[in-house]
């Protein structure tokens, strides 16, 4: 088995329920100097990381990840998930995005990269930019 397969599974334990998680405990998932990256923001240090995790969690009524695969070697990881939050300012409704978190690891971990995609998650949910968003994908299909 694995080395890093435990510590995966309190990662994602941990993340099971975010809105619902302890964000003083990231320091014990994750390196002081963490780098992370997804499809708006790069951010530096463990710090940071906090702000960014309780900024976000503030208005969510409901964030969970359902995990569907991964691949995992001594020092990496990918995830493969699938993302359930309720926003208020995205009308409140359960909304569901597929991604895929790539992980480096060490004693803990030291970069982490979520692959989503955006429209999916934000302006297919906004009235007039999401009918816009679905039919330029319907065009780019046929």
């Amino acid at each position: 088995m694995n080395s890093n397969k435990p510590f995966l599974v309190r990662f994602k334990d941990y993340f099971k329920v975010l809105h619902d998680s302890d964000l003083s405990q990231l320091g014990s998932i994750y390196d002081d100097r963490i780098v992370f990256k997804d499809p708006v923001h790069e951010i530096r240090g463990l710090v940071e990381l906090e702000d960014y995790f309780t900024s976000m969690c503030a208005d969510l009524s409901d964030c969970r990840f359902e995990y569907l695969d991964e691949l995992v070697n001594d020092d990496a990881a990918y995830i493969k998930w699938l993302m359930h939050f309720k926003h208020p300012k995205l009308g409140n409704r359960l909304i569901s995005v597929r991604g895929v978190s790539h992980l480096k690891i060490a004693e803990k971990i030291e970069y982490h990269e979520d692959f989503y995609d955006m429209g999916a998650m934000l302006y297919e949910q906004l009235p007039l930019l999401g009918n816009v968003t679905r039919w330029l994908r319907l065009r780019l299909a046929s």
